[in-house]
């Protein structure tokens, strides 16, 4: 009998609401994704203040000092020297002020080439084993290289893309109407 009612639904009546007849609709599902993008656009982010030439130092320094731990970790720059790098580009990229943007991704290079240069292997020994030692740990560690500079160009790329126009519109372009010139 218990199976009987369970499956046509004619055993005792639920108590409350249920009984009455009321819907109540399951919550809609929440979206994460839109609600955390919400709270990073609401985050005060400081303003990017580095010039060119600081943020030149800063992406060098960083690079130059995660070569040095790299090679003392691991004998010569490697995956560690690698992350570093990407992340000193993006910093260097970030923090950059509007009006030296272009120094970002022209700084990444320059920065690489100086910690490999700085804590490359010295191959045998002498200046011509310490070229060869940076000329391999430029040929080898390549992908660093482009990523990082990829990066930093991006995000200058979609920074400058973001800015408002500093060009002011003649007259001749502007939305007032124009009059007949006399002749």
């Amino acid at each position: 009998m218990d199976q009987h009612t369970a499956r046509t639904g004619t055993g005792p009546a639920p108590s409350g609401e249920a009984a009455a007849g009321v819907y109540h609709p399951p919550p809609p599902p929440t979206r994460p994704i839109p609600a955390a993008l919400r709270r990073l656009r609401a985050i005060q982010r400081p303003r990017p203040r580095l010039t060119g030439l600081g943020t030149g130092l800063l992406t060098t320094l960083v690079t130059v000092l995660g070569g040095a731990v790299d090679s003392f970790l691991f004998d010569g720059p490697g995956v560690l020297f690698g992350l570093v790098f990407l992340a000193a580009s993006v910093a260097g990229a970030l923090c950059v002020r509007p009006y030296d943007l272009v120094a970002g991704p022209v700084a990444a290079p320059i920065a690489f080439a100086v910690g490999i240069t700085l804590t490359g292997d010295s191959g045998g020994g002498g200046l011509a084993g310490h070229l060869i030692g940076v000329f391999t740990g430029l040929a080898t560690m390549t992908g660093w290289l482009y990523a990082g500079t990829a990066l930093a160009a991006l995000i200058a790329g979609v920074r400058a893309l973001r800015l408002p126009s500093r060009r002011r519109r003649s007259p001749r372009s502007s939305a007032a109407r124009r009059e007949r010139s006399r002749r």
